[in-house]
């Protein structure tokens, strides 16, 4: 069984599970399903709490014993395993399964990992199959206002469109921030709808405007966040060597992939040999079929130009160079196989990729 952490609450109110599996991709959701699940299981008599952390040198007889042992006085128990690298080893992995296999009586067990990229493994099929996975995926800007409306329905408030509007710009990319300045507007104002005025005024502008965003910008195709990335970037003064760095390197990989790609090699293997993981790894096998070795030729002499302008040898604004360069390489994208020219007709020209403009002679 699976289910997203926000559905998670209900479904601890109708029955507790002996075995969780949480996916901790949002720091914030996953300490809230973590929470749930210890509240609900107190409530239901799990009175002690066990934790053990797989890190450098652990010992897993611990998992072992914990599992197997029982109170003197009866009492049920939590116990939570936090393999923080999601990588339990060969050892682990054989532990995890017979974990599996055989859950004790008297705990409710939660098993935390960092993110997706387990799943095809056997120690982690087995316990899926024995448990549920919660997953406290993050919560990107497109689903950040329906988030926003729920927990303000939670402290019984509400806000007009505008105004969530407003919110999720100020704490967009940091959830823990959104979490304060809902909780914020809950001291500040009495329930019902909020004033949009007194709101702008109490929201501070929060946004995390992480560097490596602008790849993720590059990877989904998605120029409103790379830009609006940048843009933050630059006010926040970020260093540009860092942030030319990190859109180099994504354009770096995306050459090697293609190569790969043109040469007959298997996109997977290339990606394992590239030691792409997590939420990456189906980004880039989304844009690969749409990139051409040409196009990313392009945008790596445009990151050398940028870089010149950086150190102050070429004149420019390497800002500006950076955002025409994300321009210049996402039109390339998205611009689809030109269309067979009528005779007497000029080749098409593509507004921004997306929109074809033919004119005729």
């Amino acid at each position: 069984m699976r289910l997203d952490s926000e559905r998670l609450e209900a479904a601890l109110k109708k029955e507790l599970q002996p075995l969780y599996i949480l996916l901790g991709e949002e720091p914030l959701l996953a300490f809230e399903a973590q929470d749930l699940i210890n509240r609900s299981a107190r409530e239901r008599g799990y009175t002690t709490r066990e934790v053990l952390t797989v890190e450098s040198g652990f010992d897993w007889n611990e998992l072992t014993l914990a599992a197997n042992s029982s109170s003197l006085f009866g009492d049920k128990k939590i116990l939570e395993l936090r393999i923080p690298t999601g990588k339990p080893g060969v050892e682990g992995a054989r532990r995890l399964e017979a974990l599996a296999q055989r859950l004790p009586d008297d705990a409710v067990t939660v098993v935390s990992l960092p993110g997706l990229y387990s799943q095809k493994s056997v120690w982690f099929g087995a316990l899926e199959s024995a448990g549920v996975l919660v997953h406290a995926a993050p919560v990107g800007r497109a689903q950040l206002v329906p988030w926003l409306t729920g927990r303000l329905r939670r402290q019984q408030q509400e806000a007009a469109p505008e105004t969530l509007e407003f919110i999720a710009d100020r704490v967009e990319g940091n959830l823990l921030a959104a979490f304060q300045e809902v909780q914020k507007l809950a001291w500040l104002f009495p329930a019902g709808p909020l004033p949009d005025e007194g709101v702008r005024n109490a929201v501070m502008d929060v946004a995390r405007y992480d560097v490596f965003n602008l790849s993720i910008g590059l990877l989904k195709r998605d120029l409103v966040l790379y830009a609006r990335t940048l843009r933050g970037l630059r006010s926040e003064g970020e260093a540009l060597p860092l942030v030319l760095w990190a859109v180099t390197e994504e354009l770096r990989v995306l050459a090697r992939l293609v190569e790969a790609r043109d040469k007959g090699q298997a996109l997977a293997s290339t990606l394992r040999d590239a030691r792409v993981r997590g939420p990456r790894g189906p980004l880039l096998e989304g844009i690969v079929p749409r990139c051409s070795g040409a196009l990313l030729a392009s945008a790596l002499v445009a990151a050398a130009q940028v870089d010149r302008q950086v150190k102050g040898l070429e004149p420019g604004d390497p800002w500006d160079g950076l955002l025409e360069l994300g321009l210049n390489f996402l039109r390339g994208v998205r611009m689809p196989a030109p269309a067979r020219q009528n005779r007497g007709q000029t080749p098409a020209i593509y507004n921004g990729g997306l929109t074809p403009i033919t004119s005729h002679l």
